[in-house]
């Protein structure tokens, strides 16, 4: 089913070409939150997440709904921007823990799927962008999109050099590894489940992951200078391929 959302590009794209590229891939962005009535404010923006498929399947990030909803809470995506932003109701089909990725089900009508690039890795210097609700809804409904490149692919966890900075989470991760694209771009919370595609035609290389991979890629960092490096991380789209291809986990 998958199949026909797989493209392929290549090359560096011509500064001009970015504004097309963001014009494209914005209406495919969504907002992820939480609705309850009788909260202030009743609606919150944890993340952002895209959809694929057939345009009522989002992929985002799974750390989002690692968190028991309170009585009459739910789970809600934000279609739009500003004061025409449209709650709708969303539904966790799937989730895949050892890569952060998570599937959501959406009320209709179908938003416009985002291009996923196959399980080739991508070039280090590939100029990419991402595009998504940092911050959450602090700075009001407006997806904002950031520029940079890929910097590496490293692993999603490194051995560490002192027992101190090893827990029970850093050696699964460690058992589990695989490798996660460095960004040369600035990702801050409410980016998680963001985006992460090639600058001259839009196609999704990966999701933006910061929060699931720093506790355990810069434990050793954080143990000597106090607090974690403000790089970014980007899960690789193909983990999130497999997981939609999966019964089930694309509401189709």
């Amino acid at each position: 089913m998958l199949l026909a959302l797989g493209l392929f590009g290549a090359g560096v794209a011509p500064a001009e070409d970015l504004p097309q590229t963001i014009r494209q891939m914005k209406p495919s962005v969504v907002a992820i939150g939480s609705f309850k009535k009788d909260r202030a404010p009743s609606a919150i923006v944890d993340a952002t997440g895209f959809a694929i498929g057939d345009g009522l399947t989002v992929l985002t990030s799974a750390h989002v709904f690692g968190r028991k909803l309170a009585d009459f809470e739910r789970w809600v995506v934000f279609v739009g921007h500003g004061d025409s932003a449209q709650m709708r109701e969303a539904q966790v089909l799937c989730t895949d823990r050892e890569h952060d990725i998570a599937t959501l089900r959406v009320a209709a009508p179908n938003l416009p799927a985002a291009k996923l690039a196959g399980s080739e890795v991508e070039a280090e210097g590939r100029e990419i962008a991402f595009t998504g609700y940092p911050l959450g809804a602090i700075l009001g409904l407006y997806p904002s999109t950031a520029r940079g490149i890929i910097a590496a692919q490293v692993p999603a966890a490194i051995p560490q050099g002192n027992s101190h900075t090893l827990n029970a989470e850093t050696i699964q991760r460690l058992q589990q590894n695989f490798e996660v694209y460095q960004l040369d771009a600035v990702a801050y919370p409410g980016n998680s489940g963001s985006p992460v595609y090639r600058a001259d035609n839009a196609t999704v290389v990966g999701i933006i992951d910061s929060v699931y991979v720093k506790p355990t890629k810069e434990a050793a960092l954080a143990s000597v200078v106090g607090t974690p490096s403000g790089i970014t991380y980007a899960i690789p789209i193909r983990y999130g391929r497999e997981l939609a291809a999966k019964p089930g986990c694309s509401g189709t």
